[in-house]
């Protein structure tokens, strides 16, 4: 059974930084491209960053590129998602997903966490 276990959210000034974690079991980590979605209320769940299989490439959304950095450890199962300069809108649900190919639609992602909550206040 495949498990996605998303860590590190939580409450922070604008300007902060967060650091989300995702720990993967049940797969084989190293063949699958990982990535990250948010979702804030009353909006559809969005694209934020994805990364290789391999880590040698990866992608953001326009709106946090600069600011955030994906990485993984595929020593340790482990997703990554360092979000610095943090804003009021980057408050969302935060969701870690996997896939064959890189993750950038939700289409492409065949597993997902269970979500982690970013609250950036002003």
């Amino acid at each position: 059974q495949v498990q996605l276990v998303e860590s590190g959210g939580g409450l922070v000034q604008a300007g902060g930084s967060l650091r989300l974690s995702c720990a993967a079991s049940g797969l084989t980590f190293g063949s699958y491209a990982m990535g990250w979605f948010r979702q804030a209320p009353g909006k559809e769940r969005e694209f934020v960053a994805a990364i290789t299989w391999s880590g040698l490439s990866t992608y953001y959304a326009d709106s946090v590129k600069g600011r955030f950095t994906i990485s993984r450890d595929n020593a340790k199962n482990t997703v990554y998602l360092q979000m610095n300069s943090l804003k009021p809108e980057d408050t969302a649900v935060y969701y870690c997903a996997g896939g064959r190919v890189v993750v950038i639609t939700t289409s492409q992602c065949d597993y997902w966490g269970q979500g982690t909550q970013v609250t950036v206040s002003s």
